[in-house]
């Protein structure tokens, strides 16, 4: 029986595949892949967009609906639906992946897929990928963290005084969905310009957009699929 695999994509630009995620991919019988529907009502799916340039044959496609809400219900009830028809067709001996944006074992929510094939004893595999991050500090010409910097990162909700207390202890932060926590962003600008703030969207994706200067991101609104890595100024 061939383990389910789940396949990291990577932030957005279909080259940031690892080669063994696209052998991965190429290889599978069936490839299940997230999409959502967008203000009007259309689906969209950064993930099978990803899959689709890299010459993988659509047929082998088969999209699931991830509601995008905080009340996680209806998101479970999806991943039920994934995990009772990925683990039929894995005991009709076909190759399965499950693909996730950026990197499956990092602020994912379909490790809850992963978590129930392993408490259920079924074979599971997960292949690397790079997170968001770490191709925004690479766009951005940024070390990330060096030497001995703490590196922390948050996923929305924080504060500006969380903020000032991580810099004060040498840490280096990552702010993940920043749209969560904007005002909080913006006042957190205010209180210190003396941090370097570098701001990110759409990472990987022809609207890809990177901000270094402090006042201009402070007066803008975030969408979800941004981030912001904020440094000591060493300068």
């Amino acid at each position: 029986m061939h383990p389910i695999i789940f396949v990291s994509l990577g932030p957005g630009d279909p080259e940031l595949i690892s080669i063994k995620g696209l052998k991965a991919l190429m290889s599978a019988d069936c490839i299940f892949c997230p999409q959502t529907f967008t203000k009007d009502n259309h689906t969209t799916s950064r993930a099978a967009d990803i899959i689709l340039s890299l010459g993988i044959n659509s047929c082998n496609i088969r999209r699931f609906t991830l509601p995008m809400s905080k009340q996680r219900d209806k998101a479970i009830g999806a991943y039920n639906k994934v995990y009772i028809e990925a683990t039929k067709l894995q005991s009709e001996n076909k190759k399965i992946c499950i693909v996730a944006e950026g990197d499956a074992g990092f602020y994912s929510s379909i490790h809850y897929i992963f978590d129930k094939l392993q408490a259920n004893g079924i074979p599971v595999t997960q292949i690397a990928g790079i997170p968001a991050f770490i191709a925004a500090g690479a766009l951005g010409g940024l070390h990330v963290a060096n030497q001995n910097e703490r590196l922390t990162v948050i996923p929305g909700a924080t504060t500006a005084e969380e903020i000032e207390k991580l810099i004060n202890e040498n840490s280096n932060i990552v702010i993940m969905k920043l749209s969560q926590c904007t005002d909080q962003i913006h006042r957190c600008i205010h209180l210190h310009p003396e941090y370097s703030y570098h701001y990110f969207e759409n990472i990987g994706t022809s609207n890809q957009k990177y901000l270094n200067n402090s006042q201009e991101i402070a007066s803008i609104s975030y969408p979800y699929f941004s981030l912001l890595i904020i440094q000591h100024n060493h300068n």
